[in-house]
């Protein structure tokens, strides 16, 4: 099929749990909290203000590298008692750790210098683009009286030009502030800041380094609230799109619905599952949505991967006669090598904002919240897919009974880990096998769960470990990190320590990128052997709580395990997992050998 079936990237509604819609005509950005905490500073200057906006939208934690062009503005962020700044070992991982806090937060924010830090953290905001994750990237910039001279600064390459980092940045973010003097600051910075919201995407600051700690009277010390305009769903559209999706539903005989990534974004989640109740549709979730769409849901079948689906999930989806999907992205990764089989004639494709039925009409300006609430409305109960699922559903194995001190097999770790998932723990899984050793668990009620599908960046779990623990303190991660991704990243478990953070790390060190073994194997898929816990051990230093320990097989999994979540439940906790380098799951096996058929396509005939 094509896969790229109805997937229109237009994701732009205002929605996220920190902005409550009125049923007027304006968005309140509530603060989280109290006022006379926000205005608490009598700080009238550019870098007071920007921090009381941070505040005011969500931000407690900003994550930052000092350098001289943006020293003077981390004083006035440090000086905003309701704002703490995090400084993480390197850029990179400061805006890991921002698109981490986002996932929980709704929002996430970072701080850089000009140039050799923004060109640094890039790789980062690309990522968060990428999810359709609101985080403001801010950068201390040269002087105001630099510019339009032919000065040649340090931190850049050489020219008098200083616009590189702005047009690196101008392809990953939706908006753009160069803040050169105070008159404007004031409309830039709330326009960046409600552009982000709004877009639900990144946006740049940058802020002159002699401008942050001067007043200006248009930085009051009591800011208005940010009140946003909300994005409506054109009425007839709406009704013409759910009619037309109606009919073609209710004359399907086994209709089924899969929720995409793009859920979040559209803040769609509870309608979808209002439309899942109200229909009786057997449930599935594309592997880049998993956590937001609930497991515990009587109609849920699991993962619907194409090839590596979930046990007799594909089965059903593929089967079906109309399928809804809501938010997909299809793309090679996610689509298993271009082979998913659906057809689009057979297809409702529901984006952010607009609606494509089969090969028929698409109605635009349709907002996916509304569209799936009034579809729930329309649709006749029909639960005949999820009742053929479970008629085919076979109970899953379980792996074989390790014999004593035999080397730990990764799918005896994931069993244990099941055992100890909760509402009160989230689930991060790295790039790499954990994507489908994680894909394969089920997520009580309550339990987050985030990865990076998209963008798939190799190390992306380290810094995104640290800002999610950072946003969700009630919460204990569990952090699935594969070797050679750790040693990309490694250096900010040194912050989650000063943090006081009680996540648990399980590194799976088989010896290598086991992900890009499967996909095309060669030498440079082999890295030097660390030894992580003593790393681990060495960063510590005997400052804050840590503990760390290798397992070789199950039974020392299990007194870990036991000593992570009893004497060190409030330590933050390294796990180092010894594992063969060729015991990966049969998922990777299947969609490694399907992704390189994919790219190993020979060049289309001239």
């Amino acid at each position: 099929m094509d896969t790229k079936i109805g997937s229109l990237d237009v994701a732009k509604p205002p929605t996220n749990d920190l902005v409550s819609c009125n049923h007027a005509n304006a968005t309140v950005i509530h603060p989280s909290v109290p006022s006379a905490v926000i205005n608490g500073c009598g700080d009238s200057t550019l870098g007071g203000h920007l921090a009381r906006r941070l505040v005011e939208i969500g931000v407690t934690d900003v994550f930052s590298v000092p350098g001289d062009f943006n020293l003077t503005l981390l004083d006035h962020l440090i000086a905003e008692p309701a704002l703490n700044v995090i400084g993480c070992c390197n850029e990179l991982n400061a805006g890991y750790a921002a698109d981490g806090y986002a996932r929980a937060r709704g929002v996430g924010a970072c701080v850089v210098t000009f140039t050799v830090g923004g060109l640094s953290v890039l790789n980062a905001i690309a990522g968060a683009n990428s999810e359709n994750l609101p985080l403001i990237c801010i950068v201390g910039g040269p002087n105001s009286n630099d510019y339009g001279t032919n000065r040649i600064l340090h931190h850049t390459i050489g020219l008098p030009d200083f616009s590189q980092e702005l047009r690196c940045f101008q392809t990953i973010t939706c908006f753009q502030a160069v803040v050169t003097n105070l008159e404007d600051a004031h409309e830039l910075i709330d326009t960046a800041i409600s552009t982000a919201l709004k877009e639900r995407k990144p946006v740049y600051i940058s802020i002159s380094c002699n401008l942050s700690g001067i007043p200006h009277p248009t930085f009051s010390r009591d800011p208005v609230r940010f009140s946003l305009s909300p994005r409506l769903s054109n009425k007839m559209g709406l009704e013409a799109a759910v009619e037309a999706a109606a009919e073609f539903l209710n004359k399907a005989v086994k209709p089924v619905l899969v929720g995409g990534p793009k859920l979040r974004v559209a803040a769609a989640g509870e309608a979808f599952v209002e439309l899942a109740d109200a229909s009786g549709y057997a449930l599935a979730v594309m592997p880049s949505a998993k956590g937001q769409v609930p497991e515990h849901h009587p109609h849920f079948i699991g993962t619907y991967w194409g090839a590596v689906s979930t046990a007799f999930c594909a089965e059903i989806v593929e089967s079906a006669d109309a399928y809804l999907f809501a938010g997909p992205i299809f793309n090679d990764y996610s689509s298993v090598g271009y082979s998913l089989l659906l057809k689009k004639e057979k297809a409702i494709i529901v984006q952010p904002d607009r609606v494509v039925i089969a090969n028929g009409p698409s109605f635009g300006c349709v907002l996916m919240k509304d569209f799936l609430k009034g579809l729930a409305k329309r649709l006749k109960h029909n639960n005949t897919s999820y009742e053929n699922y479970h008629r085919i559903f076979v109970p899953e194995g379980v792996p074989l009974q390790a014999a004593p001190k035999e080397p730990l097999r990764v799918n005896v770790l994931f069993q244990h880990i099941q055992k100890m998932l909760s509402g009160e723990t989230a689930v991060i899984a790295e790039t790499g096998d954990s994507w489908f050793n994680c894909q394969k668990l089920k997520l009580p009620k309550g339990c987050g769960y985030e990865f990076q599908m998209q963008y798939g960046s190799i190390g992306w779990s380290v810094g995104a470990t640290l800002g999610y623990a950072q946003a969700v303190p009630e919460k204990r991660v569990l952090a699935f990190i594969g070797d050679g991704s750790f040693q990309m990243t490694a250096q900010d478990v040194s912050t989650m320590l000063r943090c006081g953070q009680k996540t648990i790390i399980f590194l799976i060190n088989n010896g290598g990128y086991t992900i890009e073994v499967e996909i095309h194997d060669g030498p440079y898929n082999v890295i030097k052997n660390w030894n992580y816990t003593g790393l681990v051990d060495a960063i510590h230093n005997g400052e804050g709580k840590c503990w760390t320990t290798k397992v070789f097989c199950e039974e020392e999994l299990v007194e870990a395990i036991a000593t992570a979540t009893g004497p060190k439940k409030d330590s933050f906790c390294f796990i180092e997992v010894i594992a063969h380098k060729d015991d990966t799951s049969k998922e990777l096996l299947e969609w490694g050998s399907r992704v390189c058929a994919a790219n190993s396509r020979p060049p289309n005939p001239q």
